[in-house]
């Protein structure tokens, strides 16, 4: 199904190209109904390059644009914009279009693109807490999302399991292991040991020593301590796979840093050959090539003296190597193995410098690779006190935690709403609200803003929350639950007679338009507000026109409208990883 949006930007091309040939049609919808339906300030911004009336060019534009079947004739309003309203029943032809369309609306590209989602990267031996979920449910919208449009996705899990620590969890299994403690909750037990050690190991020699000396036989592949990190690797995926398994989160490979080992050394002789890295103080470094303006440099700080090199470490001095390393091994890979268009990394924004460095590096030493890599980074979760979530004693917050307590709550509410359903069947749709709310509050602020995690707002009915979306598509199941026999949509005339109709329409055409622009900056917050504003859309809708009481033409139009609605609901929702219940 072609999108109006696309149709009409065909038409818009259509009448400027001839004026300006290397023009770039811009089209979008307007914020504000008096203004129509879509505008656009191509002539705006050809006027200027062009040094020329922008009215002027407005009106060569018009002139020369085909609005037969599609649009009333375009308006100029203010400095230059073009302003176009879509016919009546241009709409009712496009709604019959998207009740039958399997897509709602939503165009296959003209070319699949291959995406590495790389998300959620949980470390090895400790819990999966609360600064896990932005990163979890992010990626698992994207790829969702992407693979909803048409395109193919690998998701990738690239867990923490290498490095210093495990020096540390070593020598804490030998020494200080509770084994009744690891059978009851490995990754708390493993948590316990390894800061009891950590702490020692920041004051006492005899525990640096044994760190050293334990991570070094596990680095020289020593099979005690292979065996033992294994199981650690074990017993750890068993509790992630519960959490992804209660978040409906799944994962194409599980490939963790160990995993890139064999690859460090040469990919280090690859960067010195290549010019992209030298020796600095025995260690190997990446520089400047001060190609790029100094305050867009990664490799640049400035502090009182003035611009100084801020290099990225590749290879300590003692001849090991670090995250850069690992991850440029990791690109590699996913570059040979999938032959992506497009590799997104998903981590808090702590991180920029590193990607920043991490993307440059890769530029510079792979200039000829066709993949786009994307940094997506977001914000952090705050506490009412505007600093970091985490429990009243200060601890960090488990992830298994906080789920449990969201359906618990959501248990409450649905119990005081329908006391009379079974337990069973409430404690599902308690599931069901409360971990959707938690997703919900999550995706609905822009990626990169911090937000207050609030149980109040995000299980609230009211307002632009989870509970708010799946009440209205319970309310909309509900209508066709009176119906003295089963509705399905046939091809019948459709009318949009009133405004609240065919506002509701219009909202629902834009799904299609709204969906692709997601990956384009990677947010599916667009996706959040756009699924507030079609069950508010409904809302008046509903208000404003009964549907079971009306006849003919007219009630099947608006059993149409309510149809469509839930089923945009209802996938819009799961794009975002919630699912939806019959009953609440």
């Amino acid at each position: 199904m072609v999108t109006l949006h696309a149709l009409l930007a065909e038409r818009l091309e259509l009448a400027v190209r001839p004026l300006f040939p290397e023009a770039k049609i811009q089209l979008s919808g307007t914020a504000d109904a008096r203004f129509g339906d879509y505008q656009s300030n191509v002539a705006m911004t050809l006027a200027k390059a062009a040094r020329r009336n922008p009215r002027e060019v407005a009106a060569e534009i018009i002139g020369r644009f085909d609005s037969s079947g599609l649009t009333l004739p375009p308006e100029i309003a203010g400095a230059g914009f073009i302003n176009f309203r879509i016919l009546p029943e241009r709409f009712e032809t496009q709604l019959t279009s998207l009740a039958g369309d399997a897509r709602l609306g939503v165009p296959v590209p003209p070319r699949p693109l291959q995406y590495v989602i790389d998300f959620s990267s949980p470390n090895v031996a400790k819990p999966m807490h609360v600064g896990h979920i932005r990163s979890t449910i992010l990626g698992d919208a994207l790829a969702r999302i992407a693979e909803f449009l048409g395109h193919n996705v690998v998701r990738d899990n690239h867990i923490g399991d290498w490095g210093t620590q495990f020096g540390m969890l070593l020598v804490g299994w030998k020494t200080r292991m509770d084994r009744a403690a690891l059978e009851r909750d490995p990754l708390a037990e493993m948590e316990r040991i390894y800061k009891e050690v950590s702490a020692a190991y920041q004051t006492d020699p005899a525990t640096q020593e044994a760190v050293r000396g334990e991570l070094l036989k596990l680095q020289s592949g020593d099979e005690e301590n292979l065996g033992l990190w294994r199981e650690m690797i074990r017993l750890s995926q068993g509790q992630f796979d519960a959490i992804y398994g209660r978040l409906e989160v799944r994962f194409d490979v599980t490939l963790g840093e160990s995993f890139y080992n064999p690859w460090l050394r040469d990919i280090v002789a690859d960067l010195k050959e290549k010019g992209v890295a030298r020796e600095s103080e025995g260690a190997v470094c990446v520089f400047s090539d001060h190609t790029l303006p100094e305050k867009e440099d990664p490799f640049l700080i400035r502090d009182e003296n003035g611009w100084r090199d801020n290099p990225a470490l590749v290879q300590k001095s003692d001849g090991t190597a670090n995250y850069t390393t690992t991850d440029l091994a990791t690109l590699q890979y996913r570059l040979k193995t999938w032959s992506p268009d497009e590799i997104i990394i998903i981590t808090d924004g702590r991180q920029q410098q590193h990607f920043r460095q991490l993307s440059a590096i890769y530029q510079r030493w792979q200039p000829e690779a066709p993949a786009k890599l994307s940094h997506v980074w977001f914000g952090s979760i705050l506490g009412d006190d505007g600093k970091p979530f985490k429990t009243r004693s200060g601890e960090t917050i488990r992830l298994s935690g906080l789920l449990d307590e969201a359906e618990e709550r959501a248990l409450v509410q649905v119990t005081e709403k329908n006391p009379g359903l079974p337990e069973a069947e409430r404690r599902e749709i308690a599931r069901i609200v409360g971990l959707g709310a938690v997703k919900y509050a999550d995706l609905l602020p822009n990626r990169q803003s911090d937000y207050v995690f609030s149980w109040d707002k995000m299980l609230s009915f009211q307002g632009n929350t989870a509970p708010y979306l799946q009440y209205s598509y319970v309310r909309i199941r509900s209508i066709f639950r009176k119906l003295e026999m089963a509705w399905t949509f046939s091809a019948a005339e459709v009318s949009l007679a009133e405004p609240a109709e065919t506002a509701l329409a219009k909202k629902l055409l834009q799904f299609g338009e709204i969906l692709p622009t997601i990956l384009d900056d990677h947010r599916p917050n667009l996706l959040a507000n756009y699924l507030h504003e079609l069950a508010s859309t409904f809302h008046s809708f509903f208000e404003a026109c009964p549907v079971l009481k009306s006849e003919g033409t007219t009630r099947e139009t608006r059993l149409l409208l309510c149809d469509v609605t839930a089923r945009v609901l209802e996938k819009g929702l799961f794009l975002l990883g919630i699912a939806v219940p019959e009953k609440m």
